[in-house]
């Protein structure tokens, strides 16, 4: 009888502990309720403690959550319906409010959280006109309104990151789909044409820029050639000079035979002088 009640009291004390600890994992958060009361929230990951039978652990995911909606639809500023497909990037930012706003069940928070969204998105759309709405940048739709969107978000315990529009569905009058359409063409022309202009803005100056850097580059060789092509007459005069200090008639002799090579470097070249000019003096026999 005794070791029955040893059995039964270490079977108890075994179960006490396992009811006293709970785990929680990466990405999540957890709270504590003694009797229905929040008395611990925020509670990161790792083993934890709490009194068995008297409170319980309520652990939520924490990471980022994709908040789906029905489509909604919404006047434009110029009574056009449109129908907005969105969804929302959300994660629970206070656990305590979460819980008493919605009881820690995620599908009434985005219930709660949709037609918060919606109206700021309504306050929005209802300020454009269709081509705004169909044409603009769709990020500042929801810029404008997620500070807005945040403050109501924040009674149930949620921080919305961001808002994506995925579809905007226009009304099915030709007319109006036409209007569109022919804003939307003439909004790329007009991108078009200022591209292609500052297209050709930068290669005309690209061209002044290269045909000025061209007439530099010419300008500078063509002063560094006069400099080279005087160096060499002044050097070959100072040969000339120095050769003829050194020998006079040689140096006659020399320039007599360049003279001679050019003067019938052709074949064909016919001069008509004296006998006795200096010229021949060179090819005159001496017997």
């Amino acid at each position: 009888m005794r070791f029955s009640l040893w059995i039964a009291a270490v079977v108890a004390a075994l179960f006490a502990l396992l009811g006293s600890m709970f785990v929680v994992t990466e990405g999540r958060t957890a709270i504590v309720l003694n009797l229905g009361r929040v008395v611990r929230t925020d509670i990161g990951p790792g083993l934890h403690f709490k009194w068995p039978l008297v409170e319980t652990a309520r652990v939520f995911d924490r990471r980022l959550q994709v908040l789906d909606a029905e489509p909604e639809r919404y006047l434009t500023a110029d009574k056009q319906n449109v129908s907005v497909d969105f969804f929302a990037l959300g994660r629970i930012e206070n656990s305590r409010a979460f819980y008493r706003a919605t009881g820690g069940d995620e599908v009434t928070a985005v219930d709660r959280l949709a037609p918060i969204i919606k109206d700021s998105l309504r306050n929005e759309i209802n300020a454009r006109t269709l081509q705004q709405v169909v044409s603009g940048d769709r990020t500042s739709v929801i810029g404008k309104q997620l500070d807005a969107i945040n403050v109501g978000a924040a009674t149930l315990g949620v921080k919305i990151v961001d808002i994506r529009i995925k579809r905007i569905e226009l009304p099915q009058d030709s007319n109006v789909l036409g209007s569109v359409y022919n804003q939307m063409r003439s909004q790329r022309l007009q991108v078009a044409s200022q591209l292609r202009a500052e297209g050709v803005e930068q290669a005309q100056a690209i061209r002044a820029q290269a045909d000025r850097e061209k007439l530099v580059i010419v300008a500078e060789a063509e002063r560094d050639a006069q400099k080279l092509r005087g160096e060499g007459d002044a050097e070959a005069t100072r040969l000339y000079a120095q050769a003829a200090n050194r020998d006079p008639s040689f140096y006659a002799f020399q320039r007599s035979l360049e003279a001679y090579r050019k003067a019938f470097s052709d074949g064909e070249g016919v001069i008509v002088l004296d006998r006795d000019d200096p010229f021949l003096q060179y090819l005159k026999s001496d017997r």
